[in-house]
């Protein structure tokens, strides 16, 4: 039997509240964490969701984009499907760039997954939640 997607709605309703900007070295107790270019790390600090595993990522929202991914993503929105793609390629355990390859930026129709992407101060943020594959 899948996992209730209840309380994962509500640690999405409320993500601002679980993410903390901070140093890498101020951030080891989070669930998981994004490295930013600039040495700081966006930590997630959330009860665990019984059954479903997390995953986070974050950029720095006036960041340059990548010319060549630009290119072949397009700049509209970029950060969001950016951090949002990572996120998924996470949980999938899939390498982000064998993602490109498959899905683009872009979240596969039926997806069962759960995301958030949100602005936190100057960074463009995803919070993604896919069911644990080894729960029994």
């Amino acid at each position: 039997m899948p996992p209730r997607s209840e309380p994962v709605a509500v640690l999405l309703a409320t993500a601002p509240r679980h993410l903390r900007v901070a140093s890498a070295a101020d951030s080891g107790g989070a669930v998981t964490r994004s490295h930013l270019a600039d040495g700081r790390c966006v930590g997630w600090y959330a009860p665990p969701a019984p059954g479903w595993r997390v995953a986070v990522d974050a950029e720095q929202a006036a960041g340059p984009l990548p010319p060549a991914l630009a290119r072949r993503f397009g700049a509209a929105d970029f950060w969001a499907r950016w951090t949002r793609a990572e996120c998924l390629s996470k949980l999938a355990d899939v390498p982000v760039a064998a993602w490109w390859q498959r899905h683009g930026l872009e979240v596969p129709s039926g997806t069962p997954w759960l995301w958030r992407t949100l602005t936190l101060a100057d960074l463009v943020v995803t919070v993604a939640f896919a069911t644990d594959p080894h729960r029994r």
